[in-house]
């Protein structure tokens, strides 16, 4: 299912009521202040009221049945706003897992229940170092004369994992990294939360020790869900970087024409006129690009993996750009705690770093390209 341009507009007018009404400044930082960054009521009214996380899941799993396009609105949004939620884990990344796994039997159990919200759910993928690549997998998982599978090992960087009930992590197998569902109640399970410059994407350490756990899809069939999976964060994490980027750039706006000095407007000077023109730049570009990886997402299209890669490079650098000369154009109001521009900053270059960083991305795209 598709929207049309009008329903796209429409999706965003709505998208955009609800969060300034919902998560003005202030929740975002009374929530940040938490372990788990999450009010429960507006996550249940994200639910109930907007559709936003069945969105993009299948109706045959309790979904809507639209596409990443229309969850980029969303995304684009919740970056604006800042909204500290697990909807990243939850919707893209868990639910995205899911799907790709192919487990139908899975994907009916679980889908349903991120889809209304009654589930927070989260990916854990990377390990000590930081990046997706299967081969650097460690997790083990074993599987005893009943047929009953039990993981061990350490999950690093993992979004929201303290407000996750279900965590779907990669271990491998004498076949290779396979995908298990986990419930995060579940004895010999332990999160520890991990120090972070973002506090509104808590991350955590999950450690299973001896955890029972249910394989999803195919026996070492995770290489190829963790390659797919990695290029729809990316496109999600672009479309968030988006958000922050354009709010950031009307903020500096509006404050150029307020602040005055020697009898007139910031703005009309020229070097602040030529900083705001050039962050419009750096907006524009990046909106391009993660317009064109959303597109392609939902296709069978060679250009996907290559178009999210760009997305993540070009928008990962349009938001560090634009939220540090925010912090240039309010001058000494922008480094203070009390302003927002920080909190922009800080989402920003945590963004930028969450997946592995512009240099693993620069290579991974390189390698799409065969070159």
């Amino acid at each position: 299912m598709t929207a049309s341009v009008d329903e796209l507009d429409d999706l965003r007018t709505s998208v955009r009521k609800f969060f300034e009404t919902k998560v003005p400044e202030e929740v975002v930082r009374a929530l940040s202040a938490t372990t788990e960054a999450l009010d429960p009521e507006i996550w249940s009214q994200m639910s109930t009221q907007l559709r936003a996380q069945g969105m993009s899941i299948p109706e045959q799993f309790g979904g809507d049945g639209f596409g990443t396009v229309e969850q980029s609105v969303i995304l684009e949004e919740m970056g604006r706003a800042l909204v500290p939620s697990p909807f990243f884990a939850s919707v893209v990344l868990a639910a995205r897992a899911l799907l790709v796994s192919g487990d139908d039997d899975a994907c009916a159990e679980y889908l349903p229940g991120i889809a209304d919200g009654t589930v927070c759910a989260t990916l854990a993928a990377a390990e000590r170092d930081g990046t997706w690549d299967p081969a650097l997998v460690k997790t083990r998982a074993t599987k005893d004369e009943s047929g009953s599978w039990t993981l061990d090992g350490v999950k690093s960087w993992v979004p929201s994992a303290e407000s996750a009930s279900l965590i779907l992590v990669v271990a491998r197998t004498t076949a290779g990294p396979t995908l298990f569902a986990v419930d995060a109640r579940s004895p010999g399970i332990r999160v520890e939360p991990m120090d972070v410059l973002d506090a509104t994407r808590p991350l955590a350490k999950v450690v299973v020790d001896g955890v029972s756990a249910r394989m999803v899809g195919r026996d070492g069939g995770a290489g190829r869900m963790m390659a797919r999976v990695l290029d729809l964060a990316c496109v999600a994490l672009a479309a968030e970087q988006v958000g922050i980027a354009r709010r950031c750039l009307e903020m500096s706006v509006a404050y150029s024409k307020e602040r005055r000095q020697f009898g007139r407007s910031i703005g009309s000077f020229q070097a602040v006129k030529h900083l705001c023109a050039e962050m419009l730049v750096h907006v524009e570009l990046a909106a391009a690009a993660a317009g064109r990886a959303a597109r392609l997402a939902d296709t069978d299209s060679d250009e996907a993996s290559v178009a999210a890669a760009a997305a993540h490079i070009t928008c990962s650098a349009a938001a560090m750009f634009v939220a540090k000369e925010t912090i240039q154009v309010h001058g000494g109001i922008g480094f203070t705690w009390e302003h927002p521009a920080h909190l922009y900053f800080r989402r920003a270059k945590a963004s930028e770093l969450l997946l592995g960083g512009p240099a693993l991305f620069h290579e991974r795209m390189l390698d799409r390209l065969g070159i």
